[in-house]
Order: structure tokens, then C-alpha cells, then sequence
């Protein structure tokens, strides 16, 4: 069997190349116990969230530089964006500086934590003359500010009423009376700006960054509602600075809102998977192959709309290689995709457990899901 492994991050628990690498020694072990020959390309991949700098970089023949930049409680922290190795690509992954693994669970407060640092990271990438295209990949972010503290840092001003800088976090933003955009770096009209988006959902409603995927940043539901009507009062003082209405554009509420922010700074939204497929050149892998073998943390609802397991699905069903996918969390809500490649999907934690147990057994769990799999699969194709 050739088997193309193409797996995301397990959230705090394994990076992209990790889960693939456990992946490969799984199918390697299952296939020598079953007597069947396994050839195995592994392409970890990214969505825009965390791990996506590391799969565009190494594609593209980069190297990583490291900085001193702003962390999402506003405490320093070491970052890298990605060269391409040419010079003429920067990569920054805003969760390399305003990331959610950066909270402790216990500090996760969307109303504090700044995107300040993310535009620390473009403001150094623009530094290099050589540049020409920069890349933003903007998932697994723990913040809600809208990318104020982005634009902040890039030379905008984001100012209260009586006309001094606002704090940093989403819960300043109901404070804000007036962004002024003229000292915004002048080097990213110099450039182009694709932003690596895995969702489309709105800046501000039921659909909205706030009501998503505030909760899983630390917000309570009084907390949410409180977040969307700072992002909703904010979305109205940037469209009075700008003249764009950004409150419903699809993708500007992915990360807190940062997708609106960077379609300010000329930015261009686009499904991260996307680009990070064919960047590691996907479809060509597929050719000849009989399975692909895919995964991340969680599957769920949101999976069919443009998370990577989606894209992944779409691209190999064009091929007609049908695809297993691995998941820390299966839940329901994934179903559409069977329609759509997917040919079948495991949760692997194997039993009731609390989640740092879960991330901590990780590895160990996807290795015995994916043992499982290539050995049923193994069976199937000697009865055939």
C-alpha cells in the first residue's frame, strides 16, 4: 500500500511532523506484522494555525529567524518567522506570538491577551529589502482584540476619546474613539499580503469571533456577548477611519478578528490549506497512492468548513484516494465529508480521561489507532 501521511498539529500535544513521524512508524509496524508492503510520504501540513510556519518554510527551502517580540499576556517571549530561500517570501504564524499555547489554561482571558507581538514579527520580516510577498497564517490564536494590538505595533494609532492609546486585549476595544491609519508601515504596500484563514466566519454575530471561538480562549458566555459588542464598536470606529464595512466579510472574524485588521493592512483572506498544499506539492503525492492518513486535536462541526482535514478530502476525492482521518476529539458534526472523500474517522483516546492526560498519551494513542487501521485495512486487501 502507498499511504500519503498528511497530518495537522495535535494541539499541544504533537506538532504536525511529530504526529506524521508517528504516523509512519505505525504503518511501518503494522505492515511488517501483517506481511504487506507499506511505502510511506509523509507531508505534515498546516491550516494557518500553529505549525503552518514550519510546513510552508521547509517547502519552500527557508530557514527561520528568531526575535524578541510582545506575548499575548504582554510578557516577552523568544518568536520565529520563516525566509523563503530565495528572500523573497516572508512567513510569520501569528501563533508563534499570540498563541494560545503561549496561556496557561488557568490565564486564558480573551478581554487581556494582545496581537501586539504578531505585528512585531511582520514589522521585522518587512525589514529584509528582498522581500516581496508575506505570508500571515493566522490560526490557534488566544486572543480577541481584532488585531488592534497588531496594528499598534505596525504604526496605527488606536485612540480613546480623549485621544491617548487605548490598553492592549479586546475588552479596550469598547474604549476606542478613533484609529488613524496614516502611520501604518509604509512597507506593506510594498508587498503582497495573503492571509492563511481556516475559517470564514464573521467579525461580529452568533457566528461571529466572540461566540465561536471565545469560549475555548477562556471566555464565559457573559464574557463572549461583552467581546462582540467591543468588536462590533470597533468594527464601526474602522470603518469610519477606512471607509470598509468589515463587520459580515467572510474570514474577518478567524483569530479574534485579526482577518478584518489585515484586509486593512492590503492583506488578501485565502483557505490556509490551500495554500499550504500546494506548497508541499499534494497533488503529486497522490499519484498511485491508496490511502491518505490525515489528522489533528479535534473534528468536529466546524471540519467541513475549510479546516484542514476538509481541504485535505476535497484534493485526494478529485484523485479517487480515499482518506482516514485521526482525531483527539471526534465529534459530531463531521458527517458532510463522507460525502466528500472521507472514507473514515477515529477518535483515538481509547478511554474517559482528563485532557492533559489526553495530550500527554498522544502519541501513544495514535500510534495503537493507526496500528488498528492499516491492520484492518491489510486484511481487507488480502480477502480481496
Amino acid at each position: 500500500m502507498k499511504i500519503v501521511v498528511a497530518p495537522d498539529s495535535f494541539k499541544e500535544s504533537m506538532t504536525a511532523r511529530g504526529a506524521a513521524a508517528v504516523m509512519r512508524a505505525a504503518i511501518e509496524a503494522a505492515a511488517k506484522e501483517t506481511g504487506t508492503e507499506a511505502d510511506v510520504v509523509e507531508l505534515p501540513i498546516g491550516d494557518g494555525g500553529e505549525g503552518t510556519l514550519e510546513v510552508l518554510t521547509a517547502a519552500m527551502a527557508g530557514r527561520l529567524v528568531e526575535i524578541d517580540a510582545t506575548g499575548p499576556l504582554g510578557e516577552p517571549v523568544k518568536a520565529t518567522y520563516g525566509l523563503s530561500g530565495d528572500g523573497a517570501t516572508a512567513i510569520v504564524e501569528m501563533a508563534q506570538a499570540s498563541g494560545l499555547q503561549l496561556v496557561p489554561p488557568e490565564a486564558r482571558d480573551p478581554l487581556t491577551t494582545t496581537t501586539y507581538g504578531t505585528g512585531e514579527l511582520i514589522r521585522h520580516a518587512l525589514g529584509h529589502a528582498s522581500v516581496r510577498r508575506l505570508i500571515v497564517t493566522i490560526g490557534g490564536s488566544a486572543t480577541n482584540d481584532c488585531g488592534a494590538g497588531m496594528l499598534q505595533a505596525l504604526g496605527a494609532a488606536v485612540l480613546d476619546e480623549a485621544g491617548r492609546p487605548i490598553g492592549r486585549g479586546g475588552g479596550a476595544l469598547a474604549q476606542a474613539a478613533r484609529v488613524d491609519l496614516a502611520g501604518l508601515d509604509r512597507r506593506l504596500r510594498e508587498v503582497s499580503v495573503s492571509v492563511a484563514c481556516d475559517v470564514t466566519n464573521p467579525l461580529v454575530g452568533p457566528r461571529g469571533a466572540s461566540r465561536v471561538f471565545g469560549p475555548q480562549k477562556g471566555a464565559t458566555p457573559e464574557t463572549a456577548d461583552a467581546l462582540d459588542a467591543a468588536l462590533a464598536h470597533f468594527a464601526d470606529v474602522l470603518e469610519a477611519a477606512s471607509g470598509e464595512r468589515l463587520h459580515d466579510v467572510p474570514g474577518a472574524g478567524a483569530a479574534g478578528g485579526i482577518g478584518a485588521a489585515l484586509l486593512l493592512c492590503g492583506g488578501k483572506l485565502m483557505p490556509g490549506i490551500e495554500l499550504a498544499l500546494d506548497a508541499i506539492g499534494f497533488d503529486a503525492a497522490l499519484a498511485g497512492a491508496d490511502y491518505v492518513f490525515t489528522g489533528e486535536g479535534r473534528i468536529d462541526g466546524q471540519t467541513p468548513d475549510g479546516k484542514a482535514i476538509a481541504g485535505i478530502a476535497r484534493r485526494a476525492r478529485a484523485a479517487g484516494v480515499p482518506v482516514v482521518a485521526f482525531a483527539g476529539s471526534l465529534q459530531p458534526g463531521y458527517e458532510p465529508l463522507y460525502g466528500e472523500g472521507l472514507l473514515a474517522a477515529f477518535g483515538i483516546t481509547p478511554r474517559p480521561v482528563a485532557l492533559a492526560d489526553a495530550l500527554r498519551e498522544g502519541e501513544t494513542n495514535l500510534y495503537r489507532a493507526v496500528t488498528n487501521a492499516v491492520r484492518l485495512l491489510a486484511g481487507a486487501r488480502r480477502r480481496e
